[in-house]
């Protein structure tokens, strides 16, 4: 049966025969975020070598693609572009401390970026109900990247690894809740 010929009810049904799956899952994520909590170092280090893994790949294909688009001119700016993010993915590898810091940097630079222009948009649209949250968020999210900023270097060696704890166990949570919803 072909995903067209499906109803709603049917998938909806199908779905919430597997909620002990999202359940399992939730709790496998807060487990691993219970992990990740208690070494935020190794969490961190984890976080970076994943990062560099991606890195590496990316740069593999994008020289690959350099050799694949030769006609077009611009062979040396995509074989330049592959070899600097796969050195870049290498250098992860070679000093994940050092890339933490950097990748904390950048963190704390998108952060109050981010929660600028969040702050800006929510103010433009002040008349609009809500919008007060919008900027509140802005702000929270600017104080945030500006905590980590202020730390920086030194928070470098944790502050990837509690975001990676925090996400892990806020999708555990997400995960069960959704699983015993799905349930009833």
């Amino acid at each position: 049966m072909s995903l067209e010929s499906k109803t709603l009810n049917e998938i909806t049904d199908e779905v919430r025969g597997k909620w002990g799956w999202f359940v399992a899952l939730g709790v496998l994520l807060l487990i691993l975020g219970g992990i990740a909590f208690a070494n935020l170092f190794v969490a961190t280090v984890a976080s970076v070598y994943v990062v560099g893994w991606l890195m590496l790949f990316s740069g593999i294909v994008e020289i690959i693609h350099a050799f694949g688009v030769k006609t077009w001119g611009r062979f040396f700016l995509w074989l330049a572009s592959g070899l600097l993010y796969a050195l870049a993915g290498i250098f992860a590898f070679y000093n994940p401390v050092l890339a933490s810091a950097a990748l904390t940097f950048l963190l704390a630079v998108s952060l109050v970026a981010s929660g600028a222009l969040r702050a800006w948009v929510g103010y433009q649209n002040w008349e609009q109900k809500g919008s007060g949250w919008i900027v509140t968020a802005g702000v929270v999210t600017i104080l945030a990247g500006l905590v980590i900023a202020f730390g920086w270097p030194v928070n470098s060696l944790w502050v990837l690894g509690l975001f990676l704890a925090v996400d892990l166990i806020f999708q555990g949570w997400a995960f069960i809740a959704f699983g015993l919803a799905i349930k009833k």
